[in-house]
């Protein structure tokens, strides 16, 4: 059978009964628990506040702060102008450390034309999030044994997470600016796009990013019998273990569409999670999953690898356009698989 590509618009008024779509409608966002080490959040606090400092000092902005991190760390630590020891020590040299960093990505981004340099995401969580199916999601005879469907990650944390899909257009200034920037995203892979070009998604891994399921041809697979799903979705398992070395954890079903078979499917060979998306970032605009229209903490971005054949903007185009929305609002990029 031929790969079958179509809109999303257009499969979801064909959505037959029993399919469950993410996306369409409007719920509210539900909630989860996030659990930390002891003396985490503080650690946390001090390194973005020591980033922020840094931020601050590249792009003059914010309040004046001492220009030497490691400084301030000795003097708060009773040892004024000598070299930080102990837990101080530490402490100056992770911040020295991420000084740097941002100072690098702020080149980065005056080099790739963003609006302005992306904020600095706080470190992963020391335990990651419970995750639960959200609400309206759920498929008929579902229970917590199958993997959660969700669109925003639970977290008070002013991150959300980037991903793309399919993987038709292969832009091989994404994979520098991407890596340049720092900019973790996620790939959620279909391998009829894919095939014929195995080595920029290697490369795009050896880069920071990491591999999804997209399935094999990007099928609505609410219409397709056990057997075709399984085939979809796990043989692509078996593909993108053999061609990347690891087999993922997360999947993405194609449209957003699913039942109880896709999820049970999944989960029989590997997957955990099934991340959908609350907003859709295009080169020009953004569409949003929530009537506020708006982000919020944890949001999950979808978004595409597509061109100018297919819009008005090339790769490089949407990752500025996406991220002056984020940085504008606040908000940083973090690491999907860090909180999932």
């Amino acid at each position: 059978m031929q790969p079958v590509r179509q809109k999303e618009e257009f499969i979801m008024k064909r959505r037959r009964p029993g399919a469950v779509s993410g996306g369409q409608g409007r719920v509210k966002r539900g909630h989860g628990h996030l659990r930390r080490r002891p003396g985490y959040a503080v650690l946390a606090a001090l390194l973005v506040a020591a980033v922020g400092s840094g931020c601050a000092a590249e792009t003059g902005g914010g309040a004046a702060s001492d220009p030497d991190p490691g400084r301030a760390a000795a003097a708060r630590a009773g040892q004024p102008g000598g070299p930080p020891a102990g837990a101080a020590g530490s402490m100056a040299g992770q911040a020295e450390k991420a000084r740097r960093a941002q100072a690098a990505r702020a080149v980065a981004a005056r080099k790739w034309g963003l609006a302005s340099t992306p904020l600095t995401p706080p470190l992963p969580p020391a335990v990651k999030p419970h995750l639960t199916t959200r609400k309206g999601f759920e498929v008929e005879g579902g229970d917590a044994s199958l993997p959660p469907v969700f669109t925003t990650v639970p977290t008070k944390e002013k991150v959300v997470f980037l991903t793309m899909d399919d993987g038709e257009e292969k832009d091989p200034e994404l994979l520098k600016m991407m890596s340049e920037l720092n900019i973790p995203y996620s790939a959620f892979l279909s391998d009829y796009l894919v095939r014929d070009d195995y080595t920029y998604f290697k490369e795009a891994q050896v880069r920071g990013a990491v591999l999804g399921n997209h399935t094999l041809n990007h099928r609505y697979l609410p219409g397709l019998s056990h057997d075709e799903q399984k085939r979809e979705i796990c043989d692509q398992q078996d593909i993108l273990e053999k061609q990347y070395g690891e087999r993922p954890r997360l999947f993405r079903p194609p449209y957003g569409n699913y039942n109880g078979d896709t999820l049970r499917i999944a989960k029989s060979c590997g997957i955990t999670a099934v991340p959908l998306w609350a907003a859709e970032a295009f080169p020009d605009h953004m569409e949003w999953r929530e009537e506020d229209r708006d982000l919020h903490p944890g949001d999950i971005i979808l978004t595409h690898f597509r061109g100018k054949e297919e819009w008005k903007g090339s790769m490089p185009d949407l990752i500025r356009s996406v991220m002056k929305v984020v940085t504008d609002k606040g908000y940083a990029v973090a690491r999907l698989e860090d909180y999932v």
